[in-house]
């Protein structure tokens, strides 16, 4: 025998029109449970019930219907399959009925059933205008075929029937949630308080997946390690819950002051708070006026209630009925999923203006005129998942992310299957910089560093026109918002190996980039070179050729310091550079003088080579660094790259 499907009911409509009454006489339980609420003869909190219809059970969440108590009502609609719209037959429409309504539209449900209540207090020609006003206010929304119910809590007419109406109604949408995936276990907490000798409970409707007792949980925004140590539903104690139930959640290892309404329970690594979000905004129809870009509003999303900017993509306001892409900034921490619908309420006066459903829940800021950007946020809104995956891929960037973050980010749950596509199509590029780290890149977030990458050696190439090598340091300190240093190094490691980026002696030269002369520039140097190489073995030194110029001091040090980057020049010491011609020639000399095995003296090489001691200290020790000779007490000898040294100055001699 197949278990029932557990999914959640939500009432919805206007104060006093016996929502609260309805659902007694359909569970036998009286949901006002505060004292207040008995007193008033109003609901102020959410209540709980549960109804069972055989092959589906329905946990329903009673609802306030005053309009001061609509925040309440949006944390009961959070998680809800199905809805109880309740229209009192004596009152008709009022005007919480219009907005409840348009609430559980922005909620995008699918499924509900009509009650109209307190049918005993009117003649039938009421009712039957009552009941045509009813089907004009849900003409071309999920409830336009919806079956309407006339009932009387006070004398029981109907209620068999809107039993009947409701299995219906579930059976369609426990049909709609078996082709979804479970998910990863979620739930927003909607209540919280503290049961003696048991310590902190809360409670929620089970938005996805599954939790068991002794489960380990997180609670957010906080990132808060918690265990579960008892599990009720509807006051039966169970081993699990799973999403379409109510739940009350015994947690060990938080008191209950750290929690409110607004935080969610989760598995690790499931949600990530965040305080932008990328979505897709809808302003009602019947909204007051146009949405301003920078406009402060109440964001609904989950049980939480916080206050949030939105930044309208291209345009300077919605309009009325429209829609379009923005970005929320948040007053404070959130967490959500693709997907996952929203209600924004004005600031002030409070009233329902609009909603959507979010796209991106741990965004980046994208400037309004990247349409680059926003065309990949789009893609986001795409019923094709692989679009979806792309996408979240491209806004992942360079920062770390796992199969649990794809989740997350484009509502797919085998992101396993579409990472093996990618893959076999070479949409990822895998770097790696130690045997246990490395991260993987989609082609388009890594085609984007690679720009970044680009325009910071551009910049510094333009900044430093004579260089021809860029610092590598001081690359990865301008480009650390890509990630650690390691990372960003593999990157440019990447475009060496590419080709895109050269690297020298100097540093790293973006491609197609390098020292910048003027005309004049381009004779001095000229001049330089020929000075250099008339002069042989015996080079002036710095500051002799700037006096001998008369040129600026600094413009004569940059030139040859490119001169040596190119290797027309060879830097011998700080202040003595030597042709390569003559370098080379006295190179294959000291080979030759050496080449005995004998070793020889400073003294030695510097007559040998005919040269002062201005000359072949400088040169010596020159050659010590390149290997080419090595010191053995007063004496040099051939070093380990004599060889391969001597075989370069032959072949570019």
């Amino acid at each position: 025998m197949n278990q029932p499907v557990p999914l959640i009911l939500g009432t919805a409509g206007h104060i006093d029109h016996g929502k609260t009454s309805l659902v007694k006489a359909l569970t036998g339980t009286d949901t006002d449970r505060l004292p207040e609420e008995k007193r008033r003869g109003i609901t102020i909190e959410l209540g709980y019930a549960k109804l069972d219809l055989g092959e589906v059970v329905l946990g329903i969440v009673d609802v306030p219907g005053h309009e001061r108590f609509v925040r309440n009502m949006l944390a009961g609609a959070t998680g809800v399959d199905l809805a109880l719209l309740v229209v009192a037959a004596d009152e008709s429409v009022k005007p919480q009925t219009r907005e409840h309504l348009e609430i559980l539209k922005l909620l995008r449900l699918r499924h509900g059933v009509i009650a109209l209540t307190k049918c005993d207090k009117v003649d039938a020609q009421w009712l039957e205008l009552v009941e045509e006003e009813v089907r004009e206010l849900v003409q071309g929304t999920f409830l336009q075929h919806a079956p309407m119910v006339p009932t009387s809590a006070a004398t029981g007419q109907g209620i068999p029937e809107l039993k009947q109406a409701l299995f219906q109604a579930a059976r369609q949408a426990a049909a709609l949630r078996a082709a979804e995936p479970l998910g990863p276990f979620r739930m927003a907490v909607d209540r919280v308080f503290v049961k003696e000798g048991h310590g902190t409970v809360v409670t929620g409707s089970v938005v996805s997946g599954r939790a068991e007792v002794g489960q380990e949980l997180v609670v957010q925004p906080g990132e808060i390690p918690v265990r579960v140590r008892a599990i009720q539903s509807h006051e039966q104690a169970v081993s699990s819950v799973r999403r379409g139930q109510r739940a009350a959640i015994n947690l060990h290892g938080i008191h209950h002051t750290q929690l409110r309404r607004g935080h969610e329970l989760c598995e690790p690594g499931f949600l990530v708070p965040s305080r932008l979000m990328t979505v897709r905004c809808h302003l009602l129809p019947g909204a007051p006026r146009p949405l301003k870009h920078r406009s402060r509003v109440r964001l609904h999303l989950g049980t939480a209630e916080i206050l949030a900017v939105v930044s309208l993509q291209g345009a300077g306001e919605l309009l009325p009925g429209k829609d379009g892409l923005a970005q929320l900034f948040l007053a404070q921490p959130a967490v959500a999923a693709w997907g996952q619908p929203f209600v924004l309420r004005s600031e002030s006066p409070v009233v329902t203006i609009g909603g959507g459903h979010v796209l991106d829940p741990l965004a980046p800021k994208l400037r309004r005129k990247d349409a680059a950007a926003w065309d990949w946020a789009r893609r986001l809104d795409s019923p094709d998942p692989m679009q979806r995956v792309q996408a979240a891929l491209y806004f992942f960037g360079t920062r770390p992310w796992s199969e649990r973050d794809l989740v997350r980010a484009t509502g797919v749950t085998d992101p396993e299957k579409y990472l093996r596509q990618l893959e076999q199509q070479g949409q990822l590029l895998h770097l790696s910089w130690s045997p246990t780290r490395s991260a993987t890149l989609s082609r388009d977030a890594a085609q984007r560093a690679f720009q970044q990458i680009a325009q910071v050696l551009e910049k510094l190439h333009a900044q430093q026109p004579l260089k021809l090598g860029i610092d590598p340091h001081e690359v990865l300190r301008r480009l650390s918002y890509l990630g650690p240093s390691p990372l960003v190094q593999a990157l440019v490691e990447e475009m060496v190996r590419r080709g895109q980026v050269l690297r020298n002696e100097q540093g790293l030269q973006l491609r197609g980039h390098g020292p910048k002369l003027s005309a004049a520039e381009r004779r001095l140097l000229g001049e330089l070179e020929q000075l250099y190489a008339r002069a042989g073995e015996r080079p002036p030194g710095v500051e002799e050729i700037t006096r001998q110029l008369g040129k600026n001091p600094q413009l004569i040090s940059k030139l040859l310091q490119l001169a040596a980057a190119q290797g027309t020049l060879v830097q011998l010491s700080p202040t003595l550079l030597m042709h390569r011609d003559a370098e080379r020639r006295l190179r294959r000399q000291v080979v030759q003088l050496l080449a005995d095995g004998q070793g020889r003296t400073l003294s030695q090489i510097r007559e040998a080579l005919g040269t002062t001691r201005k000359y072949a200290v400088p040169l010596c020790e020159y050659f010590d660094s390149l290997g080419l000779t090595r010191r053995q007490g007063d004496l040099r000898v051939l070093g380990p790259r004599a060889e391969e040294l001597v075989g370069e100055a032959a072949g570019s001699g």
